[in-house]
């Protein structure tokens, strides 16, 4: 007969040496999640400092706020896709579905007539719709991300054209439209509102992520999702409202770019979301979810801009920016794999 082992009670870890341990293992992730938000942020001054070498007209005022002005949509969509990536999901859709927006922000202020405030509200909403529907397929349909969010790209990709009649709208009704971007609000110097608004969306979502229950659940549905639905989270709704509040960074994207082009395109828009993507993963957060950060997404985002602008002032051809960036986003990948091995 086999008796159960019986623990010592004079060996066993008391209730608040467990508790030491668990603040220590937080403190130490914290820790190391903040040394990579230091390393981006070294590797973002040094790219400054390389092309502030390589050309006198990099670092000057108008062309950093030029950079500022290019890392707005493509930043506003990497702060959305954050949440979606850190649950270890992914949203390949946001690119078309930006193009999509925009087109609907025709739509509404052009074809329909609307007040500007209510067809940019709308446009905002839809986003959240397209959203929505990825939640959908992905939480209820238990359709894989990839997947779920690829449909949606080819999809919204196809609706632009076919609402648009393939040609770009204009805004002759709303002038003040192509302002909700462009707009100087600084006397002197070429500083948009649009970056402005990107430094607002920058700051809520840190608030979400950081001081809410839903940045809490983002975290742990990426973590461990099985664990977490134990402890009687509804998962499959949280993980809906975290693909809608991703949406709804989206459908700002599509007025912000709107505006800047003053009329909504239907064409372009993929390629957006693998840029959005490679911020993210830049910035820190793991392609396997559970781990990130607001203030990383932003340096990879200002690193993805900075690299595309100072490659193109030094005369680099396109085809090898795009080399360049795909070699950089292979590496953040790989030293991503390496951070989970060693975890």
């Amino acid at each position: 007969m086999t008796t159960t082992p019986q623990l010592d009670p004079d060996k066993a870890p008391s209730t608040t040496a467990y508790q030491t341990m668990q603040a220590g293992g937080s403190r130490f992730v914290r820790l190391r999640g903040s040394l990579q938000q230091l390393l981006a942020g070294v590797s973002l001054i040094l790219i400054v400092a390389f092309f502030s070498f390589a050309s006198p007209y990099f670092f000057t005022v108008n062309n950093l706020i030029s950079i500022l002005t290019a890392a707005t949509v493509t930043g506003i969509l990497a702060l959305g896709t954050t949440f979606v990536i850190i649950t270890g999901g992914i949203d390949l859709s946001i690119g078309t579905g930006m193009i999509l927006c925009g087109v609907m922000a025709g739509v509404f202020l052009t074809y329909w007539g609307w007040p500007l405030w209510l067809g940019v509200i709308a446009t905002i909403l839809f986003g959240g719709l397209i959203g929505l529907v990825n939640g959908v397929n992905v939480s209820i349909l238990g359709i894989p991300s990839f997947i779920a969010t690829l449909a949606m790209m080819l999809v919204a990709s196809g609706l632009s054209l076919v609402i648009s009649g393939t040609k770009p709208i204009y805004f002759p009704d709303h002038p003040a439209f192509q302002s909700i971007m462009n707009l100087s609000i600084i006397p002197g110097i070429r500083f948009p509102l649009g970056v402005v608004i990107f430094i607002v969306a920058i700051v809520i979502a840190a608030i979400v992520l950081s001081k809410t229950v839903l940045g809490r659940y983002t975290f742990s549905i990426g973590s461990n999702r099985a664990a977490t639905a134990l402890s009687g989270v509804n998962v499959k709704r949280w993980e809906i409202i975290i693909y809608t509040m991703a949406g709804l960074f989206v459908g700002l994207a599509g007025v912000l770019s709107a505006s800047r082009l003053s009329s909504a395109q239907p064409t372009g828009g993929m390629g957006l979301e693998l840029l959005a993507i490679a911020a993210v993963v830049i910035g820190g957060t793991s392609l396997q979810g559970g781990k990130g950060s607001i203030v990383g997404t932003v340096i990879g985002s200002l690193i993805m801009a900075v690299l595309t602008n100072g490659l193109r002032i030094i005369s680099v051809p396109q085809e090898w920016q795009n080399v360049v960036v795909g070699i950089v986003v292979l590496i953040a990948v790989y030293l991503d794999m390496l951070r989970r091995k060693r975890a």
